[in-house]
């Protein structure tokens, strides 16, 4: 995985980001996505998650995620295997994922990494809307925390 994490304001630590970025790695491989696959992280505030929840979903309210997935289709290019594909971006505000460890009663770092793991399978074409592909999503999200061992 190509990860390009933006972090301006160093709203995570060392040892956060770390965490982002091998989760990222890892839940890649969990799918079997090509090693140049492309994908963006921004770190943003409160303020910043609730503009764009605003302005890009109609809602007017502070989330933990938000994702932006990039629709190439699945068609493949025979013979260029070498151009990445960039499933696209989310935004994480380490805020709300904070109040939410303390909800959930689970460390940051639990929560941080289920955040992470839900956008990327949003980004991933998997949804929860539909008990169907609920039923799909989340305990595939389970299986990529436990196995990477980020357990509640």
């Amino acid at each position: 995985m190509d990860l390009e994490l933006i972090d301006d304001d160093k709203r995570l630590n060392a040892a956060h980001t770390k965490l982002v970025e091998e989760l990222v790695s890892f839940a890649g491989q969990q799918l079997e996505l090509a090693d140049n696959t492309e994908m963006a992280i921004t770190i943003v505030s409160d303020e910043e998650i609730n503009r764009i929840n605003r302005e890009y979903r109609q809602t007017d309210r502070v989330t933990d995620v938000i994702s932006f997935a990039i629709e190439e289709g699945d068609e493949e290019l025979v013979g260029f295997d070498d151009i990445p594909r960039n499933i696209g971006d989310l935004f994480i505000d380490p805020d709300q994922v904070a109040r939410q460890a303390v909800d959930y009663e689970h460390s940051f770092e639990r929560e941080l990494g289920y955040t992470v793991v839900h956008g990327f399978l949003h980004l991933n074409g998997y949804d929860h809307i539909k008990p169907e592909d609920e039923a799909v999503m989340i305990p595939l999200q389970e299986k990529i925390l436990t196995d990477y061992g980020l357990t509640r």
